[in-house]
C-alpha cells in the first residue's frame, strides 16, 4: 500500500529544493566552466569555478577583480576577464605593456604565449578613457585573449559577479587569487 503523506512530503522536499537551488542560482552563487585559455595561467582550461552573483550589489567592481560577463557582442555567451580599467581610467597598451593613467601597471598574472611571433594587432592599443559604468577588462595570457582591446569597454550592468573559487579539479580546490 502506498503511503500517499510519505509521497506528499518528499514531493515537497524536493519542490523547495528546487526552487531554493534556483533562487541561489539567480541570484547569489553559480557555476561556471572555464572553455579557452584566455585566462591561463590563474584560470585553466576546464576549471570549474563558483562565481558570486551578489557581491556587486553591495560593493563596487574593482581593479584586479575577475568577473564574468554577458559577452557585449553576443550576451547568450560568457565570458571571464580580469578587471584592468575603472570608470575614468586612461589605459593604453604600447608593445604589450598596459599603462594606466600613464604609469606602467604591474601585472604579474599576466603571461604572452605568441606562437606566431612578431606583433599582434592587440600588442599596442589606446589610449582610450573609461566611460561612467565601463570597464575595460582584459585576459592574463595576453596573446590569447579576445578582450576590450579588440570588442571595447564592458558596460556594467553586463557584468554577472566575481569569480571566487574553483571547485573542479580537486588538484586545483580552492580560492582565486586576484
Amino acid at each position: 500500500m502506498i503511503d500517499w503523506n510519505a509521497v506528499k512530503e518528499y514531493a515537497e522536499v524536493v519542490i523547495i529544493a528546487l526552487i531554493m537551488a534556483l533562487i541561489i542560482r539567480t541570484f547569489v552563487v553559480q557555476a561556471f566552466k572555464i572553455p579557452s585559455g584566455s585566462m591561463l595561467e590563474t584560470l585553466q582550461i576546464g576549471d570549474h569555478i563558483l562565481v558570486n552573483k551578489f557581491k556587486y550589489r553591495f560593493t563596487r567592481v574593482k581593479r584586479g577583480d575577475i568577473i564574468v560577463f554577458e559577452y557585449p557582442v553576443n550576451p547568450k555567451i560568457d565570458f571571464i576577464k580580469r578587471v584592468i580599467g575603472l570608470p575614468g581610467d586612461v589605459v593604453r597598451v604600447i608593445e604589450k605593456k598596459v599603462y594606466l593613467n600613464g604609469q606602467p601597471l604591474d601585472e604579474p598574472y599576466a603571461i604572452f604565449r605568441d606562437a606566431k611571433g612578431g606583433t599582434n594587432e592587440g600588442d599596442n592599443f589606446g589610449p582610450l578613457t573609461v566611460p561612467d559604468d565601463s570597464y575595460f577588462v582584459m585576459g592574463d595570457n595576453r596573446d590569447e585573449s579576445y578582450d576590450s582591446r579588440f570588442w571595447g569597454v564592458l558596460s556594467g550592468e553586463a557584468v554577472k559577479g566575481n569569480a571566487f573559487f574553483i571547485y573542479w579539479p580537486i588538484s586545483r580546490f580552492g580560492r582565486i587569487d586576484h
